[in-house]
């Protein structure tokens, strides 16, 4: 094995030679002077990693791939998100690889660890890219990513120089959807989505009564039909409709039921216990609740009826 490499990651805690990523350019500089392991090292943790699961080796394999993760994260700064985000996400991808890496398939591990990388920042962007989501199947993912190259590379080809121009004309759409093999609509409907930006629903700033905001157009559903029917409702079933219901129960069963449920301005222990009424009717408390669940049926269904 290589002695510099070896010596730079064998250390009893591999990740105390990388600084957090709260100084991001002391980290990157820190990563970029880790030394790359050889296919024979590489090949070696690897065993080590699969037939004994050992922690170190799998250091020093995510150790030696992190400037590769830098690499990658560079590809996806004009989302306008953080590098130290797209960072972090891509080494839980290059984490995911190396525990899933077969040393005996002859590929190197930065080849299979570059699709685990990706996925990894893909799925932070489409999450944290706009409040509302982009794209949610697999197909709309790959047409966001794409689409969005593919627009960058048109404006940087722009023979009038007019870098400013944001929408596509039919022959751009056509041409990409060609290339990407899908329907003119849906590239039209993910240009659109990447188009629209995110508005708050609350006011940011207090303006006075000029400031408004999405949420002051929202429909006021209080005196809407059905929830006005609703309330009406409410408000009977917490009065008449007790009344009614306890109106169908006999004599034993309506003071179960009031001294269990009803009965709480007595006093601040309310009604009384299973037991207690137990004792007063002469019968088990197992008894009592029985008569207690029968006439709470019987008063739910005097109330279905009413409906």
């Amino acid at each position: 094995m290589n002695t510099t490499s070896s010596t730079a990651l064998s250390v009893s805690n591999p990740w105390g030679v990388v600084p957090s990523l709260g100084n991001l350019d002391a980290y990157i500089s820190a990563v970029n002077r880790l030394p790359m392991l050889t296919q024979p090292e590489e090949v070696s943790l690897g065993r080590r990693l699969r037939e004994s699961g050992d922690i170190q080796a799998a250091g020093q394999l995510v150790l030696s791939h992190l400037r590769l993760v830098v690499s990658i994260s560079r590809q996806y700064l004009g989302y306008g998100l953080p590098q130290g985000d797209l960072i972090q996400e891509g080494n839980v991808g290059l984490m995911k690889a190396v525990k899933r890496f077969d040393p005996e398939q002859g590929v190197r591990l930065v080849s299979y660890a570059m699709h685990w990388i990706k996925a990894e920042i893909h799925e932070y962007i489409l999450k944290n890219w706009r409040m509302v989501k982009v794209a949610t199947t697999k197909s709309q993912r790959k047409l966001f990513f794409n689409l969005r190259s593919m627009k960058q590379g048109l404006k940087s080809e722009a023979a009038d120089g007019d870098t400013h121009r944001h929408s596509l004309t039919n022959a751009e759409i056509e041409a990409m959807a060609s290339q990407l093999n899908v329907k003119p609509s849906d590239v039209i409907e993910m240009e659109t989505r990447m188009a629209g930006g995110d508005v708050a629903l609350e006011p940011q700033t207090d303006d006075g009564e000029e400031s408004y905001a999405p949420i002051a157009y929202l429909a006021d559903e209080t005196h809407e039909p059905t929830r006005a029917l609703e309330a009406r409702r409410r408000d009977w079933l917490a009065s008449d409709g007790i009344v009614h219901a306890l109106g169908a129960l006999d004599d034993r069963s309506r003071r179960i039921v009031e001294e269990r449920w009803l009965n709480v301005n007595d006093d601040s222990s309310g009604g009384l216990t299973l037991h207690q009424l137990a004792n007063e009717y002469g019968v088990s408390a197992e008894r009592i609740r029985q008569i207690e669940v029968a006439a709470m049926k019987k008063m739910r269904k005097a109330l279905e009826a009413t409906a």
